[in-house]
């Protein structure tokens, strides 16, 4: 059974720092771009960072303090979110989509398209003083 399971969401103060992490398990992520999302209350789900092997996409909002890597090891790819300010304040998802290969943008359109083929449950991050 494919699946995906997000892990590390919080409670952080502004400025503060968290690590998500997103485990698959049933198959093999070399062989897909991952994507992490978010959806607040009340506004519509939107990409945050996604990545293939054509191309790694951030959302303007988190230029510079986000970071998404893979470790193809561990199966697993995480989200390294620096500066968090109360409006990341979201359900993050991560999301996994066939890769079309080195010559196509398949992370950036999961991002900018806001799809994926596989998603996990998500976990809550809040940011609050």
């Amino acid at each position: 059974q494919l699946q995906l399971v997000e892990s590390g969401g919080g409670l952080v103060q502004p400025g503060g720092s968290l690590r998500l992490s997103c485990a698959a398990s049933g198959f093999t992520l070399d062989y897909y771009a991952i994507g992490w999302f978010r959806q607040a209350p009340g506004k519509e789900r939107e990409g945050v960072s996604c990545i293939s092997s054509g191309s790694t996409y951030y959302a303007d909002s988190v230029v510079g303090r986000f970071t998404i890597s893979r470790d193809n090891a561990k199966n697993t790819v995480y989200l390294q979110m620096n500066s968090l300010k109360p409006e990341d304040t979201a359900v993050y998802y991560c999301a996994a989509e066939v890769d079309l290969g080195s010559l196509m943008s398949t992370g950036q359109d999961m991002c900018v398209m806001n799809k994926g083929d596989y998603w996990g449950q998500g976990t809550q991050v809040t940011v609050s003083s």
